[in-house]
C-alpha cells in the first residue's frame, strides 16, 4: 500500500482522484490547529526548553540521526538532554517508559532503543509527548528533544527543526493521501531551522521554500559491524560484492543507494517501516552477506549467522555552519527563564 502511494507521491502518477480525501484531511488539519490555537485543546509547557525535530512529510528523512547528533552536541556543551519519542512500532503507549540500550524494541519501538544506544541520554517513550517530556525534566533533563514531534501540538515548543530529504523533497506537494505532506507547505515558513539530508536537487519543489534557511548534512557510513559480537570492517571491504540489503525504514531506497555508492550490488529486501525482523526474514538460502541498517539491527534479538552485518551512519555537517547554528540555538534556549 505504502509503495503504491509513494509511486503517486514521488513518481509522477495521477493523484487528482485522491484530492477529495486530501480536502477532508485539510479541513481536519485546520480544525485541529485552531482548537489548539484558541485553547479549546490544552497545551502543556514543561520546565525546560523544548526542541522539536520533525518533518512535514510521511516517511524517512533522517530525523533520528539528527536527534542523535543534536543530543551528542548538546551533551558536549555541558547540557543534560532528554529525548521523548512516540515509540512508533512499539506496543507501549499508555504511560511514560524509560528506554535504554537493552530495552525491547517490540515494546518501546526501534528508534528509541537506537537513540538510547547511541547517545547514553535519558530516553522516554510516551504517546503523550508532553507527559513524557515532564518525566524527563523530573529526572534531571535540562533540555528536551522531541523526536518526530512537529505535529504534536499539545507539547509547547521553543525551537522547531524540520528535516527534509534533499532528493525526494516534498514530492507532488499534496496533502495526504494524494501526496506525502502531513501539513501544508506554508508550515515551513514558521520553522526555526531547516536541515536538508543530502544534496538539494535543482528541480526539487522544496528548493525555493527552504534554500535561504537550510543547512545541508549527509549521513556517512565508514564501517560495517557484525551483528553477533564486536567485529567491524571498513565498508569498502564489501565493494564489488553481491549482498542482501535489508531495510525496514521509511525510505529504504536511500539505504540501498548508499550501498551501491560504496560499490556493492545489493539484492533489495524492503520491509514496512518499523517491521520486526524474524530469523526467517533473513533466510535467503545462500551465503551472501546480509547488510541492514542500524535501526533494524536493534530489533534482531536472536543470535544470527556470522554473515549478518549492520551499517551505522553518522551525521556530517559543515563544521563552521553547524557551530554557528548551535551557538545561535543554545543562546536562544538560554534566554528561556526555565533553563537552569
Amino acid at each position: 500500500m505504502v509503495g503504491w502511494l509513494q509511486k503517486i507521491w514521488y513518481g509522477g502518477r495521477e493523484y487528482r482522484w485522491l484530492l477529495p480525501l486530501s480536502g477532508l484531511y485539510w479541513v481536519l488539519l485546520v480544525l485541529r490547529r485552531a482548537l489548539y490555537r484558541t485553547g479549546i485543546f490544552s497545551r502543556r509547557r514543561v520546565a525546560a526548553p523544548v526542541v522539536i525535530v520533525g518533518n512535514i512529510t510521511v516517511g524517512g528523512t533522517g530525523k533520528t540521526p539528527v536527534t542523535i547528533w543534536l543530543a551528542q552536541e548538546l551533551a558536549r556543551r555541558g547540557f543534560h538532554p532528554g529525548i521523548v519519542s512516540r515509540g512508533y512500532g512499539g506496543s507501549q503507549s499508555s504511560s511514560s517508559m524509560r528506554v535504554d540500550a537493552a530495552s525491547d524494541p517490540v515494546l518501546v519501538g526501534d528508534e528509541p532503543v537506537l537513540m538510547a544506544k547511541r547517545t547514553a541520554c535519558a530516553v522516554v517513550v510516551d504517546a503523550d509527548r508532553a507527559r513524557g517530556a515532564a518525566k524527563l525534566v523530573n529526572d534531571g533533563a535540562d533540555v528536551i528533544l522531541a523526536d518526530d514531534g512537529l505535529q504534536h501540538y499539545r507539547l509547547q515548543r521553543d525551537y522547531e527543526i524540520c528535516v527534509v530529504d534533499g532528493v525526494r523533497g516534498l514530492g507532488n506537494r499534496q496533502l495526504l493521501p494524494a501526496g506525502p505532506l502531513r501539513e501544508t507547505m506554508d508550515r515551513l515558513r514558521s520553522i526555526d531551522q531547516m536541515l536538508v539530508n543530502g544534496a538539494l536537487e535543482e528541480d526539487t519543489d522544496v528548493q525555493t521554500v527552504i534554500e535561504q534557511n537550510a543547512i545541508r548534512f549527509d549521513l556517512q557510513a565508514t564501517e560495517v559491524c557484525r551483528l553477533n559480537g564486536s567485529l567491524t570492517r571498513p565498508i569498502d571491504r564489501f565493494a564489488g560484492k553481491t549482498v542482501h540489503a535489508v531495510a525496514a525504514i521509511g525510505n529504504p531506497g536511500r539505504f540501498f543507494d548508499s550501498l551501491r555508492a560504496h560499490g556493492m550490488q545489493p539484492i533489495e529486501h524492503a520491509f514496512p517501516d518499523h517491521a520486526h525482523l524474524r530469523p526467517r526474514d533473513l533466510d535467503f538460502g545462500d551465503e551472501f552477506d546480509i547488510l541492514m541498517t542500524e535501526k533494524d539491527a536493534v530489533k534482531v534479538m536472536q543470535a544470527m549467522p556470522d554473515n549478518v552485518w549492520y551499517v551505522p551512519v553518522d551525521l556530517s555537517m559543515d563544521s563552521a555552519l553547524s557551530a554557528a547554528w548551535l551557538e545561535q540555538m543554545v543562546s536562544r534556549l538560554k534566554n528561556e527563564s526555565r533553563f537552569s
